[in-house]
C-alpha cells in the first residue's frame, strides 16, 4: 500500500540549503559577479537567451549563475520568467541586410561585395589549453581597423538570386497574424513559421546532431554555407496611436543561409535550394544547425523523400525543446511508489503462473 513520506518539508528546505551553499561554492573564493558572468561567459548567455526565448543578458547570466552553470536548467528558469511578462504588440521585422556587421564570412566565394569579416571566432584557433589565461590574461586588445565594415553589405543570396540560381524567398502578407508558437500548438504538417520558432528553441546540441546526419546522407542534402553573419539590427515596434515604426533598441543575432542541392523542374529551371538560422547573440553553432534541420524539412515542399530523422518534422518538433525534454527525463526521479508497486505485483503473479507451468510439466514428464 502507498504510505505518505513524513517529514518531506524539511528535508526539502535543507536540500535548498545545502543547494545554495554548493552554489556559492568555497566563500575563500570571490564570489562571481553578474557582469562576470555576462562580459566573460557571453556564449553561454547567448545560447540562454536563445533556447529560453528571451533577449535580456543580465537576466540570462542570473540564471546561469543560479543554476550553477547547468544551461538546461538556466534556460528553464529564464522560459519560466518569460511567461510572466506581459506584452503589448509584436514588433516590426529585423532587417538583417541592414546589420551592424561584425563577423561576416562566406564558404561560396572567396572575394565578394563587402568582403570577409573574420570577427571574434574559434575558428582559428589552435584549439591547445592555453596556460597563460590561469595566471591572468593581460594581452593587448586587438587593433582597431583603419576603415569601417561597409554597410549595407548584400548577401551572398542576393547575388545568387540576381542570375535566378537561388529560389526566391516570399516575404509573408504583413496583415497575416504572426504564428506565435507559445501560445499555439503546431499542427502537422506544420508550416515553416512554427518549424522555425521550434527549431530557434530548440536544443542546440539535439540540433546539432540532426544536422550533422543531414550531412552524412540521412537528408539528402550538399550543404555550403552560403553566409554567416553576426552583428546588431536594430528592433522596432509601430505604436497603433503613432501609425509608424520606432526604434526601441539594439540586440545582437547571428544569421546563417545555407545553400543547398538544386532543384528543377519540366517548367521550371534548376536552382539551389536554402535553408535559414538566426539566433540571439554570437550562437553560430546552432545557426548553421538550425540552417541544415531548415531545410531537411523542407523535403516535402521539393517531393523529396522523407527517409531520415530530420525530415520528419513531428520528431524534429516533438523532441527539440529541452526544457520539456529535461522535464519529461527527470520527472522519473520523483516518487512513483503506487506505480512500482503494481508493476511489482504484476511481474509477482506472471513468475507464480510461470514457476507452476514449469512445476506441471515437470510433473508431467515424470508421469510418461
Amino acid at each position: 500500500m502507498y504510505v505518505a513520506v513524513k517529514g518531506g518539508e524539511k528535508a526539502i528546505e535543507n536540500s535548498q540549503k545545502l543547494l545554495a551553499e554548493e552554489r556559492r561554492g568555497d566563500r575563500k573564493v570571490p564570489e562571481l559577479s553578474l557582469d562576470q558572468i555576462r562580459e566573460q561567459m557571453s556564449l553561454a548567455v547567448d545560447r540562454v537567451m536563445t533556447e529560453g526565448s528571451l533577449y535580456d543578458p543580465e537576466l540570462a547570466a542570473l540564471a546561469i549563475k543560479q543554476a550553477r552553470g547547468d544551461l538546461q536548467e538556466a534556460i528553464f528558469l529564464l522560459r519560466a520568467y518569460r511567461t510572466t511578462l506581459p506584452r503589448f504588440g509584436d514588433g516590426e521585422p529585423i532587417d538583417t541586410a541592414e546589420m551592424n556587421v561584425r563577423r561576416r564570412i562566406s564558404a561560396t566565394y572567396k572575394d565578394l561585395p563587402g568582403g570577409q569579416v573574420l570577427g571574434p571566432s574559434f575558428d582559428y584557433t589552435h584549439r591547445l589549453l592555453d596556460f597563460a589565461l590561469a595566471a591572468g590574461d593581460n594581452r593587448p586588445v586587438a587593433e582597431i581597423a583603419e576603415a569601417p565594415v561597409e554597410g549595407g553589405m548584400p548577401r551572398v543570396t542576393e547575388i545568387l538570386n540576381y542570375e535566378g540560381l537561388i529560389e526566391t524567398e516570399q516575404p509573408d502578407n504583413p496583415n497575416d497574424p504572426v504564428f506565435d508558437l507559445t501560445r499555439t500548438s503546431p499542427r502537422y504538417p506544420a508550416e515553416r513559421a512554427a518549424r522555425l520558432q521550434n527549431l530557434a528553441r530548440g536544443d542546440e546540441g539535439f540540433l546539432l546532431a540532426l544536422g550533422y546526419s543531414t550531412q552524412r546522407g540521412y537528408g539528402n542534402n550538399h550543404p555550403f554555407a552560403g553566409e554567416i553573419r553576426m552583428g546588431e539590427v536594430a528592433v522596432e515596434f509601430a505604436p497603433e496611436e503613432l501609425g509608424f515604426p520606432i526604434e526601441l533598441g539594439e540586440i545582437t543575432v547571428t544569421e546563417c543561409q545555407m545553400i543547398n542541392q538544386f532543384k528543377g523542374s519540366a517548367t521550371q529551371p534548376p536552382q539551389f535550394t536554402q535553408g535559414y538560422g538566426l539566433t540571439f547573440g554570437h550562437c553560430e553553432r546552432k545557426a548553421m544547425s538550425m540552417a541544415l534541420v531548415d531545410r531537411a524539412l523542407r523535403a516535402r515542399e521539393f517531393d523529396e523523400p522523407i527517409d531520415a530523422p530530420a525530415q520528419d518534422e513531428e520528431f524534429v518538433m516533438a523532441h527539440s525543446d529541452n526544457v520539456e525534454a529535461s522535464g519529461f527525463v527527470q520527472h522519473l526521479k520523483l516518487p512513483h511508489y503506487v506505480d512500482f508497486q503494481a508493476e511489482l505485483v504484476t511481474v509477482r503473479a506472471l513468475r507464480k503462473a510461470f514457476e507452476d507451468r514449469v512445476a506441471d510439466d515437470t510433473v508431467s514428464d515424470a508421469a510418461e
